[in-house]
């Protein structure tokens, strides 16, 4: 069934066409990556899918009744609005049942809890508040927070308050841009998941090239205003990319060939244009158009020099550092040696930019010294993006640091050149910084970095909103720095490319050294165990399906309703659990045809889902 239609499609913005004339259709079930370089309309085209902007040709259709929802790349929330507000903004009894009853809980009112009590049985919606519990707890939205309004939070907080919202409304297409941005190891894992299960239907712009091999089984890829549709997984599509530009560079290669003839023809027969040969006048036109089309394969080019790099690197002895009586750092010590590559891991708030901060000197310790060779020059990548003013030019940006850079060859460039390789053309090496696109502005901050030819890199999430292109050739310069370099990311495939062990930020102040990539590391921790599993690993696994946001309450006394309740969850498991082993037996045995078995392995997987529900509300009450 075909839920979204989009017919030719146009897009303009200002004197540039983003997109023209693009055709295609989502059905149920496909769960589409839309790829493509920074600045070639991928945000534009969702919003326009989404109706938050009308395109300027072309329509869109929906199916009738369709529940379509979208996540942006930066949300915008009414600032005064609690989070709750946020989470519960649906007008469906089941919802307002569920807010209604986190309210009580949180005024601690029995007269309005029992009123809450009464409206969760009502309308049945127990299980809505376990699944909101499982996505809360995996995205890292507290509870604690509710009350908190979205005005005062960080844009990484407000973007996982709307992956949650979205989740929760539980819409028949997804269109996510950047959904993994701002999220944690953990949370991307579980995300990856839950979106790939069969009845989900998405259509989502992202850099991270696991999470698209994974989660997706269609690419569209947006190039040159031209929209190419790929059926198949990432590692597809690359391959079958690859054999288009190279048809393509044929063809334009056979009509320039062809042209070179018929540019002779043309000067040789000048009475034959206005008779007989018309036909091949307008051919020759044609042609060319086509030999005239040039692909600017541009990329970054990152050939920045570096400061020379001494024998003493930073040591660090005995940090501490405590925010209250929440411990960040304690007791961490570890020398530093030349051209190492060390990833940093942990779960959000868990204190991972504080740990960076601490060793930049942008924050104090609580205790603890470090001790940084003279020849260290840090390189530091920051989450937030630096105080650009928005009136100033981008040349102007980057002369204030270097007017003139040395290259790791030795040659000296100017920066309008150095910004050329950073793909800013002379156009736009005058644009005002506020007109550029948020993978722009990225670039931009990373050319700042490392125009300052740091020997030490420290890079904070640098993978966010540059598109994939540009992340092959940080890869690839990375790979051949040759000072040393520490490294956030949710990227999986970025870490595991460059870093060669880990420091595993374990909370309450613990860090261990694991000797080894972030694919070592889960494989390791998942061998070991769930009782060994330290907090980020132990968050990404299976086991619970629900992940407490706070220390557990002290069990309150359960109600007649309730107790009648668990009683009852605790017959319907068992009766769901025998069922289910029936069927699986059945399905082991093989004795049915096609159709039998296929029935028999939906009913299994509806039936796991359903005890996974009330096994999560039987905890809570239990608990």
């Amino acid at each position: 069934m075909n839920l979204l239609s989009a017919d030719n499609l146009s897009r303009n913005i200002g004197e540039r066409w983003l997109f023209q004339g693009l055709t295609f259709g989502l059905s149920r079930g496909d769960k589409v990556a839309l790829v493509g370089r920074n600045g070639t309309g991928k945000t534009s085209l969702l919003d326009v899918l989404a109706g938050l902007h009308p395109p300027d040709a072309g329509q869109v259709a929906l199916a009738r009744g369709l529940r379509l929802g979208y996540l942006p790349q930066q949300p915008e929330f009414e600032p005064s609005l609690t989070v709750m507000d946020v989470l519960f903004s649906e007008e469906t009894p089941m919802a307002q049942a569920v807010r209604a009853y986190e309210q009580a809980l949180l005024a601690d009112d029995p007269d309005a809890l029992a009123a809450a009590l009464e409206g969760m049985e009502t309308h049945k919606a127990w299980d809505y508040e376990a699944r909101m519990k499982q996505v809360l707890g995996r995205l890292g939205v507290q509870e604690a927070a509710f009350g908190q309004a979205v005005g005062s939070l960080s844009g990484g907080q407000r973007k996982r308050v709307a992956l949650a919202r979205l989740l929760l409304q539980e819409p028949d297409l997804l269109l996510l841009d950047e959904p993994t941005n701002h999220l944690d190891l953990a949370a991307i894992e579980w995300l990856e998941g839950y979106l790939s299960t069969a009845g989900t239907t998405l259509l989502l712009v992202t850099h991270d090239r696991y999470f698209l091999d994974r989660v997706c089984n269609q690419v569209l890829e947006l190039d040159g205003g031209s929209l190419y549709r790929y059926r198949g997984n990432y590692a597809h599509f690359l391959e079958k990319q690859a054999e288009r530009l190279q048809a393509d560079a044929a063809e334009t290669d056979r009509a320039r060939n062809l042209m070179r003839k018929e540019l002779d023809w043309m000067r040789r027969q000048p009475k034959a244009r206005g008779t007989k040969a018309k036909y091949r006048v307008d051919a020759f036109y044609e042609l060319q158009e086509r030999a005239g089309q040039v692909r600017t394969d541009e990329s970054v080019a990152l050939q920045t020099g570096m400061s020379r790099l001494g024998k003493k690197i930073l040591e660090v002895e005995h940090l501490q550092k405590a925010f209250g009586s929440q411990p960040i750092v304690r007791d961490f010590s570890y020398v530093f040696r030349r051209q190492e590559r060390v990833g940093l891991v942990g779960q959000n708030g868990v204190g991972k930019t504080t740990f960076l901060n601490l060793l930049t000197g942008l924050e104090s310790p609580d205790a603890g010294q470090l001790s940084v060779g003279e020849t260290i020059r840090f390189g530091y990548y920051r989450q937030q993006e630096p105080d650009f003013a928005e009136t100033d030019r981008v040349i102007d940006v980057v002369s204030r640091v270097a007017e003139v850079i040395t290259l790791g060859n030795g040659q000296t460039i100017t920066a309008g050149q150095f910004l050329q390789q950073f793909l800013f053309d002379p156009k736009k090496q005058y644009t005002h910084v506020g007109k550029l696109s948020g993978g722009e502005r990225r670039r931009l901050q990373l050319l700042l970095v490392l125009v300052q030819q740091p020997n030490f890199l420290i890079l904070d999430e640098p993978t966010n909103d540059l598109d994939i292109q540009t992340l092959n050739v940080l890869e690839e310069y990375l790979m051949g720095f040759q000072g040393c370099l520490l490294l956030v990311s949710h990227d999986r495939y970025f870490m595991d490319q460059l870093v060669d062990h880990l420091f595993v930020m374990e909370g309450q102040g613990h860090i261990r050294d694991f000797p080894g990539n972030y694919t070592d590391y889960r494989e390791a921790t998942e061998a070991a165990g769930p009782a060994e599993m330290p907090a980020v690993a132990a968050a990404a696994a299976t086991p619970p399906p629900v992940v407490p946001a706070a220390e557990p309450p002290a069990r309150r006394r359960l109600s007649f309703k309730e107790q009648r309740e668990l009683e009852q969850l605790e017959a319907d498991m068992a009766t769901l659990e025998a069922r289910r082993a029936d069927l699986t037996a059945r399905l082991n045995a093989a004795q049915a045809d096609y159709q039998q078995l296929t029935q028999w392995a939906t009913d299994i997987e509806a039936l796991t889902a359903d005890i996974e529900v009330k096994e999560m509300r039987w905890l809570e009450l239990e608990g």
